[in-house]
């Protein structure tokens, strides 16, 4: 899902093209994607990132499906139309620039072969605790915050489970400048740990 206007991050790039410590977002969600168990890998596109679908289309050969850009869930919903979409359908969020595979491989094997389908959240406490901005909540005095990652699933009923993952990896959706600080500042830590 990168077809966001992005206009609270304030970033001179469109939001999925935002470089966090030097790589578009999109661009690390898509290396975790690869990298996971997942077969197909589509971009939900809108008029509000053309250079996101340029980007990807030519660049990286990525399939795209074009949104009209009003918001996750109606863009979300519009690509579900699509005849070739078929659920069980794992959707990100281009804004998770932590995304590792490890936790797309996590979140898979725990949907297995459920019919409805699955949001993740975590604690609104993590997200503040990292310094992230909070404004999503699954209702308006909930203690969980969506991570931009559901699993759609295939029964036509409304069942909906919810997932509370407990990893920063999820937690730090960026939506505004300090956003992109902290998952860069997150990155970087992550790399001298390993070295």
């Amino acid at each position: 899902m990168c077809g966001g206007k992005g206009t609270r991050l304030e970033s001179p790039h469109e939001k999925p093209l935002h470089p966090i410590d030097g790589t578009a977002m999109v661009d690390r969600v898509r290396a975790a994607l690869e990298a996971s168990r997942v077969e197909t890998i589509a971009a939900a596109v809108s008029p509000n990132a053309p250079a996101t679908r340029t980007h990807l289309e030519e660049r990286d050969g990525i399939a795209t499906i074009e949104t009209a850009g009003e918001g996750y869930v109606t863009d979300l919903l519009a690509a579900l139309e699509r005849p070739e979409l078929s659920p069980p359908l794992l959707t990100v969020a281009a804004d998770l620039p932590l995304l590792e595979a490890a936790v797309v491989d996590r979140i898979l094997a725990a949907h297995g072969d459920a019919e409805a389908s699955r949001t993740v959240c975590v604690p609104a406490a993590l997200k503040r605790r990292l310094g992230v901005s909070t404004e999503a909540r699954l209702e308006p005095d909930d203690h969980l915050a969506p991570t931009g990652v559901n699993v759609v699933g295939t029964t036509d009923e409304s069942t909906t489970m919810t997932d509370v993952h407990y990893d920063p990896r999820l937690a730090v959706n960026v939506n505004r400048r300090e956003d992109a600080r902290v998952a860069a500042d997150m990155l970087r830590d992550r790399t001298a740990e390993v070295r």
